[in-house]
Protein backbone atom coordinates (compact mmCIF):
# COMPACT_ATOMS: atom_id res chain seq x y z
CA UNK A 1 0.00 0.00 0.00
CA UNK A 2 3.09 2.56 0.82
CA UNK A 3 4.76 1.53 -2.60
CA UNK A 4 1.53 2.44 -4.24
CA UNK A 5 1.29 6.07 -2.88
CA UNK A 6 4.67 6.97 -3.13
CA UNK A 7 4.24 5.86 -6.82
CA UNK A 8 1.17 7.79 -6.83
CA UNK A 9 3.16 10.63 -5.53
CA UNK A 10 5.65 10.51 -8.06
CA UNK A 11 3.60 10.50 -10.74
CA UNK A 12 1.89 13.73 -9.75
CA UNK A 13 5.19 15.50 -8.98
CA UNK A 14 6.31 14.72 -12.59
CA UNK A 15 2.86 15.63 -14.56
CA UNK A 16 2.89 18.67 -11.98
CA UNK A 17 6.42 19.64 -13.50
CA UNK A 18 4.59 20.16 -17.12
CA UNK A 19 2.50 23.27 -15.14
CA UNK A 20 4.55 26.36 -15.35
CA UNK A 21 4.02 29.75 -14.83
CA UNK A 22 5.52 32.31 -17.18
CA UNK A 23 8.64 33.93 -16.08
CA UNK A 24 9.12 36.85 -15.24
CA UNK A 25 11.82 38.05 -17.56
CA UNK A 26 10.70 41.31 -19.44
CA UNK A 27 13.62 43.48 -20.34
CA UNK A 28 11.22 46.54 -21.17
CA UNK A 29 12.50 49.26 -18.68
CA UNK A 30 10.72 52.38 -20.77
CA UNK A 31 8.51 53.00 -17.58
CA UNK A 32 11.47 52.37 -15.03
CA UNK A 33 11.92 55.04 -11.47
CA UNK A 34 15.60 55.92 -13.16
CA UNK A 35 13.68 57.41 -16.17
CA UNK A 36 12.33 60.14 -14.08
CA UNK A 37 14.27 59.84 -11.08
CA UNK A 38 18.10 59.48 -9.96
CA UNK A 39 18.72 56.13 -8.74
CA UNK A 40 22.63 57.10 -7.20
CA UNK A 41 24.44 53.60 -8.00
CA UNK A 42 24.92 52.41 -4.35
CA UNK A 43 20.82 52.13 -4.03
CA UNK A 44 21.04 50.88 -7.51
CA UNK A 45 22.98 47.97 -5.79
CA UNK A 46 20.53 47.51 -2.65
CA UNK A 47 17.72 47.52 -4.91
CA UNK A 48 19.31 44.84 -7.01
CA UNK A 49 20.69 43.14 -3.98
CA UNK A 50 17.57 42.98 -1.97
CA UNK A 51 14.49 44.10 -4.01
CA UNK A 52 14.77 43.16 -7.48
CA UNK A 53 13.87 39.81 -7.75
CA UNK A 54 10.10 40.65 -6.43
CA UNK A 55 9.52 44.61 -7.20
CA UNK A 56 10.71 44.68 -10.93
CA UNK A 57 10.17 42.87 -14.61
CA UNK A 58 13.37 41.03 -14.53
CA UNK A 59 13.81 38.39 -11.68
CA UNK A 60 17.00 36.61 -11.21
CA UNK A 61 15.65 32.49 -10.84
CA UNK A 62 17.71 30.19 -8.27
CA UNK A 63 18.45 26.74 -9.82
CA UNK A 64 14.85 25.90 -7.51
CA UNK A 65 12.73 27.82 -9.41
CA UNK A 66 12.48 25.27 -11.67
CA UNK A 67 11.02 22.65 -9.44
CA UNK A 68 7.08 22.99 -8.68
CA UNK A 69 5.73 23.64 -6.88
CA UNK A 70 8.63 25.79 -5.86
CA UNK A 71 8.01 27.98 -8.92
CA UNK A 72 3.92 28.49 -8.60
CA UNK A 73 5.28 29.51 -4.41
CA UNK A 74 7.90 32.32 -6.32
CA UNK A 75 5.54 33.32 -9.02
CA UNK A 76 3.00 34.17 -6.24
CA UNK A 77 5.37 36.29 -4.32
CA UNK A 78 6.49 37.96 -7.52
CA UNK A 79 3.06 38.70 -8.64
CA UNK A 80 2.00 40.05 -5.31
CA UNK A 81 5.32 42.47 -4.83
CA UNK A 82 4.83 43.72 -8.51
CA UNK A 83 1.55 44.23 -8.05
CA UNK A 84 1.99 46.71 -4.43
CA UNK A 85 5.80 47.88 -5.88
CA UNK A 86 7.58 47.39 -9.28
CA UNK A 87 10.39 49.72 -10.21
CA UNK A 88 10.25 49.07 -13.98
CA UNK A 89 7.10 50.38 -13.80
CA UNK A 90 6.94 53.07 -11.62
CA UNK A 91 6.37 56.61 -13.90
CA UNK A 92 3.41 55.38 -15.23
CA UNK A 93 1.93 55.59 -12.25
CA UNK A 94 0.49 59.29 -11.20
CA UNK A 95 2.17 61.39 -9.47
CA UNK A 96 -0.18 60.71 -6.40
CA UNK A 97 0.16 57.23 -6.54
CA UNK A 98 4.12 57.48 -6.55
CA UNK A 99 4.39 59.59 -3.73
CA UNK A 100 2.64 57.10 -2.28
CA UNK A 101 4.55 54.02 -3.07
CA UNK A 102 7.88 55.76 -1.91
CA UNK A 103 6.19 56.45 1.56
CA UNK A 104 5.24 52.75 1.73
CA UNK A 105 8.63 51.99 1.11
CA UNK A 106 10.10 54.07 3.92
CA UNK A 107 7.40 52.63 6.27
CA UNK A 108 7.93 49.11 5.18
CA UNK A 109 11.68 49.26 5.47
CA UNK A 110 11.20 51.09 9.03
CA UNK A 111 8.86 47.86 10.36
CA UNK A 112 11.36 45.09 8.59
CA UNK A 113 8.81 44.18 6.67
CA UNK A 114 10.68 44.29 3.70
CA UNK A 115 12.62 42.56 2.10
CA UNK A 116 10.49 39.42 3.20
CA UNK A 117 11.83 36.79 5.98
CA UNK A 118 10.98 34.46 3.12
CA UNK A 119 13.61 35.49 0.59
CA UNK A 120 15.98 36.54 3.13
CA UNK A 121 16.18 33.00 4.55
CA UNK A 122 17.97 31.87 1.41
CA UNK A 123 19.34 35.15 0.55
CA UNK A 124 21.45 36.21 2.95
CA UNK A 125 22.94 38.68 0.74
CA UNK A 126 19.62 40.56 0.74
CA UNK A 127 19.51 41.67 4.49
CA UNK A 128 19.56 45.04 4.74
CA UNK A 129 21.73 46.87 6.99
CA UNK A 130 21.05 49.61 9.03
CA UNK A 131 23.53 51.83 6.46
CA UNK A 132 21.36 50.38 3.40
CA UNK A 133 17.68 50.93 5.36
CA UNK A 134 19.11 55.19 6.01
CA UNK A 135 19.86 54.96 1.93
CA UNK A 136 16.91 53.66 0.72
CA UNK A 137 14.94 56.06 3.08
CA UNK A 138 17.05 58.76 1.94
CA UNK A 139 16.69 57.74 -1.80
CA UNK A 140 12.77 57.77 -0.88
CA UNK A 141 12.80 61.02 0.73
CA UNK A 142 14.23 62.45 -2.23
CA UNK A 143 11.75 61.28 -4.39
CA UNK A 144 9.40 62.90 -2.43
CA UNK A 145 10.90 65.97 -2.77
CA UNK A 146 11.18 66.32 -6.18
CA UNK A 147 7.61 65.05 -6.37
CA UNK A 148 6.87 68.33 -4.20
CA UNK A 149 9.08 70.58 -6.12
CA UNK A 150 7.69 70.00 -9.35
CA UNK A 151 3.67 69.47 -9.15
CA UNK A 152 1.12 71.28 -7.16
CA UNK A 153 0.61 69.79 -3.69
CA UNK A 154 -3.16 68.67 -4.62
CA UNK A 155 -1.80 66.57 -7.78
CA UNK A 156 0.02 64.69 -4.42
CA UNK A 157 -2.69 64.05 -2.58
CA UNK A 158 -3.38 60.06 -2.57
CA UNK A 159 -7.22 59.79 -3.26
CA UNK A 160 -8.00 56.17 -2.63
CA UNK A 161 -10.26 54.49 -4.52
CA UNK A 162 -13.53 52.80 -3.32
CA UNK A 163 -15.60 50.73 -4.84
CA UNK A 164 -19.59 50.46 -4.40
CA UNK A 165 -22.18 47.76 -4.65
Amino acid sequence: MIKKILIGLAIVFIIIQFFRPSKNLSADTSKDISALYNVPDDVKLILQRACNDCHSNKTVYPWYAEVQPVEWWLNNHIVDGKRHFNLNDFTSLKVAVQKKKMEECMEQIKKNEMPLDSYTWIHKDAILSEADKQRINTWCASIIDTLKAKYPPDSLIFKEQRWHD
